[in-house]
């Protein structure tokens, strides 16, 4: 069995080396706290920071990010569409609005929060748009089933890079999806 520690990585389909783990900043609603647990986080090696338009606190992640004194490229900055900012033209405007407050010139990864019906098609287009003009390394999903990639797949150009699900100790869905993003 392969040990998992903060430098393991797992490479995407695009070739994008990715941690494989890695802070999340859910409802972390206060700037010093949030600073502070990435500052400790940076100092006990992890390099890999998820965040979310709908946290409210990207604008915090780009300043701990720039505080950091760590080169850009060592560290991994994951965010998220909201659900309603989905649509092509508002999935750009909301990339555009995060990376401000993130001040930041590309992310890492950028997931759709959730797939909204109706209106994922569009947003995963935007994305793959960003990820062609080199403003996005990777791009994937986020609490996407089986059906729902399974549509997406019959359009997408560029395949999603990940799926991330919520599993954890106190959430363990049976429905969990099994279909890996291809690579």
């Amino acid at each position: 069995m392969n040990k998992v520690s903060l430098t393991s990585t797992v490479t995407l389909a695009n070739g994008i080396k990715m941690p494989k783990i890695g802070l999340g900043v859910f409802k972390v609603e206060n700037e010093k706290e949030l600073l502070t647990a990435v500052k400790a986080a940076i100092e006990t090696g992890y390099r890999s920071f998820d965040t979310a338009s709908i946290y409210g606190n990207e604008e915090w992640v780009g300043k701990a990010v720039r505080q950091s004194g760590l080169n850009r490229g060592e560290l991994f900055i994951t965010s998220k569409v909201w659900n309603a900012d989905q649509g092509y033209e508002e999935t750009l405007q909301a990339f555009n609005t995060s990376m401000e407050k993130m001040g930041l010139e590309y992310l890492d990864l950028y997931l759709i929060h959730w797939p909204v019906e109706g209106k994922y098609p569009d947003t995963w287009r935007a994305l793959e748009q960003l990820h062609r003009d080199g403003k996005i390394k990777a791009i994937g999903v986020s609490n996407f089933q089986v059906h729902h990639l399974e549509k997406l797949l019959k359009t997408a150009e560029i395949k999603p890079m990940i799926n991330q699900i919520e599993l954890h100790p106190k959430f363990i869905s049976t429905r969990t999806p099994l279909l890996r993003c291809p690579a």
